[in-house]
């Protein structure tokens, strides 16, 4: 049987995955008549990895792009590998005691799901964790947004979240949930072995059961008088204070 396949587009996201996972690559699909150098150099990226390209009317990327700007290109892209959550402990324990795990609960927005993965896999996290339900899925903004971070990150979506984080703590991670209205701060945690930083979601933050389950909620300092930040750019702030303190 076939693996299913869905589009990706956008030129970050089909350059991303002709680099870095072209075998899942089925065909290329490039605006007939672009005039983006970066087209050009897609097309022949693809074409010497021997994979289809197809010259096409704006209205086809149209109607494969679903709404999502396109750039004049798209990909036709077979499943990517599907992490079952067993196998989260095992990239846990291949870190040596440096794990970085980003917990996502129930982020709606593809735009933020994307930010978030482009800074988990800058800061080099290990996985990145998020519940099957009340939660937007990896779909082609997410990748787009993403700019190939989905593409190379280890993403669970998981049945249980709170189980999973309790699996986490089995496997020596100290779970930090962030909540605006915690006492720690951040920058008082040691955050240089195994951690795993949770974010809520856009409009009610930490679900009761994924807060219970938390070792610490911790805060971010906001001297301004915010109450709270976008949850990608909270993660952002988040994953490199970790990296901060690496030394990396």
């Amino acid at each position: 049987m076939s693996k299913p396949s869905q589009w990706i587009v956008g030129l970050n996201a089909v350059a991303s995955a002709l680099e870095h996972d072209a075998d899942h690559v089925r065909e290329v699909l490039l605006e007939a008549g672009g005039k983006n150098p970066r087209i050009t150099e897609i097309e022949q990226q693809a074409r010497r990895k021997d994979i289809d390209v197809r010259r096409v009317a704006q209205q086809a990327l149209d109607g494969v792009a679903g709404g999502v700007r396109h750039q004049g290109a798209a990909a036709r892209y077979a499943a990517v590998k599907t992490w079952d959550e067993h196998e989260l402990a095992a990239l846990v324990e291949a870190a040596e005691g440096r794990a970085l795990v980003l917990v996502l609960d129930g982020v709606q927005d593809p735009h933020n799901l994307g930010a978030c993965l482009r800074s988990a896999a800058a800061a080099g996290a290990t996985a990145v964790v998020i519940p099957k339900d009340k939660s937007v899925q990896v779909n082609a903004t997410v990748r787009k947004t993403s700019a190939g971070a989905a593409d190379i990150l280890p993403i669970f979506s998981v049945t249980n979240l709170a189980r999973s984080l309790r699996e986490l703590q089995k496997a020596g991670v100290w779970i930090y949930g962030l909540a605006g209205e915690a006492e720690a701060s951040l920058y008082a945690l040691d955050l240089r072995g195994n951690v795993a930083l949770v974010m809520g979601s856009e409009g009610e933050g930490l679900r009761r059961l994924t807060r219970d389950t938390c070792d610490q909620l911790v805060k971010i300092p906001m001297p301004g008088g915010f109450e709270s930040l976008n949850v990608s750019v909270a993660s952002g702030v988040t994953l490199f204070e970790a990296v901060r303190q690496r030394g990396a």
